[in-house]
């Protein structure tokens, strides 16, 4: 899909403490097929075929992060670089339980102030998923709207 750069339909979900202060980041194995050994701070995944984009995003938050919590859907966005083409459902989901990496995709990970990720991602060397990034500065952009 991604070799061809064929469409497709992917979720992305961001992990916010419960307090909201904080995002889970992690970086990803180097034995990814794409973006490996890059930071990130969603879980997510390809939608399956007749798979519901919630259903997705709950499964990709328990095989990557282990959490088991709903997350709330909070917009739908077109994501294109290079071959990697897809319209991400992206959410997010409040945690304050344990974190247990799945082993094949996440290498390490803790969490990160909110305001010290907004800097980060502003910084063009700092080694980060590019849709990653654009996802979570229209979050930042969209949550700084609301407060």
């Amino acid at each position: 899909m991604r070799e061809r750069g064929l469409w497709h339909a992917a979720t992305s979900v961001l992990l916010l403490s419960g307090d909201e202060q904080h995002v889970y980041v992690h970086r990803r194995t180097d034995t990814k097929d794409v973006y490996p050994g890059l930071h990130d701070c969603t879980a997510g995944g390809v939608v399956v075929a007749g798979e519901d984009p919630f259903d997705a995003a709950r499964r990709e938050l328990a095989e990557e992060l282990g959490v088991r919590t709903e997350p709330e859907f909070l917009f739908r966005e077109v994501f294109e670089h290079d071959t990697v083409r897809y319209h991400g459902f992206v959410f997010e989901a409040r945690w304050d339980g344990p974190v247990v990496h799945q082993p094949e995709e996440v290498a390490e990970g803790w969490w990160m102030p909110v305001s010290e990720l907004r800097e980060r991602l502003d910084d063009p060397l700092w080694p980060f998923v590019p849709d990653g990034r654009q996802f979570t500065r229209r979050w930042l952009r969209e949550r700084a709207a609301r407060a």
